[in-house]
């Protein structure tokens, strides 16, 4: 063993002593806890809760007047929730599945809507559009050609910081916005040229544009193809110009 020799005033013996003195044993403070659970609404629910959901509830918590406690399958311990959990469970009502949620769960928790926020946006311009003004006309539209549910997030524009170029807004709208209105809408893409405001902007500014099918040209004479159809496609100019967004708000903002 090595031995190190503490000269005079090393210590400070006063100090020492208050830590070594006996402490008197206080209340241990309770605090709160939150258990978060993605997407409640998928997953097998007497998977995750089993015999807990039952426990779950205020009046059979531990310290409750009528709480309860099960044997755990696997420890064969003992087990109560304690009052100091929170149990939040978050869903996408959107999906359709919650149709399959246990009657159980409606039972013991409260439902809390989340709609989008565009008053969070309010502050955020990019290349003259405001992103508040922006989410809230594209998901005026959405609920009047579909639903409420199917509402764009206000999370899609989080990251956008005010003043910086358009690149950050197009790809937004490239890799996130238009292949969400895809899928909302089955791939009818008039229905998205309409939730983008493009039927009323001039050449250049839209997202979606059509093209003429000769059908003719394509299969020859003699087949029987609707020669009125269109052919839709994106036009990768558009994300880049500041009117292609202004235009969603308003097309009386856009210079023809």
């Amino acid at each position: 063993m090595t031995l190190y020799e503490l000269r005079e005033g090393s210590i400070e013996l006063d100090k020492l002593r208050a830590l070594l003195q006996p402490r008197e044993e206080s209340a241990p403070s309770v605090s709160s806890r939150v258990l978060i659970i993605d997407e409640i609404n998928r997953g097998n629910v007497s998977r995750i809760f089993g015999e807990l959901i039952t426990l779950i509830e205020p009046s059979k918590r531990a310290g409750a007047s009528e709480a309860l406690q099960v044997v755990l399958p696997y420890s064969k311990r003992t087990f109560s929730v304690p009052d100091n959990l929170y149990l939040i469970g978050t869903m996408n009502t959107a999906d359709r599945s919650l149709a399959g949620l246990d009657i159980a769960l409606r039972r013991r928790f409260e439902f809390v809507e989340m709609p989008p926020r565009p008053d969070l946006l309010k502050a955020t311009t990019i290349a003259g559009v405001n992103l508040g003004q922006l989410l809230t006309a594209m998901n005026q539209r959405i609920e009047v050609l579909l639903d409420r549910e199917h509402q764009l997030g206000h999370a899609y524009f989080m990251h956008l910081e005010n003043g910086e170029s358009i690149t950050g807004l197009a790809n937004v709208f490239r890799g996130q916005v238009l292949p969400l209105l895809q899928e909302y809408f089955f791939e009818d893409w008039q229905r998205i040229a309409w939730v983008l405001n493009d039927h009323r902007k001039p050449t250049g500014c839209r997202f979606v544009v059509q093209q003429s099918a000769n059908s003719e040209s394509m299969f020859g004479a003699g087949v029987d193809v609707d020669t009125e159809s269109k052919l839709w496609r994106l036009d990768e100019a558009a994300f880049s110009n500041p009117d292609s967004y202004r235009g969603i708000v308003s097309a009386t903002g856009v210079v023809a």
